[in-house]
């Protein structure tokens, strides 16, 4: 708890950062436990909700308003990109139990992937390495490695190519 109040008071500190000062806000996140790689990009208007619970690998970035609810452990791969608007939701409830107990299943974003702008990927979700979320894509389950997934719910429609 008291975790949760000490970063609720430095939340003005990491939001009204300059927009280019990344390594504040990796320091600021770090200070409260995040395991953050090499030059990871975290926006100032990014929500990140716990972020002891935040890995983030070498040359990740967390775009402008992406909400990470981090409940559970979200692991995001290196190079890869989160981008604005996104929202990563590592929590739920049991609904097959009357109390709806909070569950806190973990997310796995792979290194080299993309979930673009609007998109939401919920509790429990792996998207594999190289792998491409489409705009406003709702993920409930977990994205095979190099393929694009779009729509809602979100489907694979193809595979990912990289042109060399």
């Amino acid at each position: 708890m008291i975790r949760r109040v000490l970063w609720t008071l430095m939340q003005p500190l990491f939001r009204f950062s300059p927009r280019p000062c990344f390594a504040w806000r990796r320091f600021l996140l770090r200070c409260f436990g995040a395991k953050l790689g090499r030059n990871v990009h975290v926006y100032p208007s990014a929500m990140i909700y716990f972020p002891w619970n935040l890995e983030a690998g070498d040359e990740s970035a967390i775009g402008e308003y992406a909400y990470i609810y981090n409940l559970g452990r979200v692991t995001i791969g290196a190079r890869a990109t989160i981008s604005h608007r996104a929202h990563l939701c590592a929590g739920t409830h049991d609904h097959t139990k009357s109390d709806f107990p909070l569950l806190r299943p973990p997310i796995f974003i792979g290194d080299q992937s993309w979930v673009c702008a609007d998109a939401f990927v919920g509790p429990g979700v792996t998207i594999g390495e190289g792998a491409i979320v489409g705009a406003g894509a709702v993920v409930t389950k977990d994205v095979a490695p190099w393929m694009i997934a779009i729509g809602n719910p979100a489907r694979a429609i193809k595979r990912r190519e990289i042109a060399e």
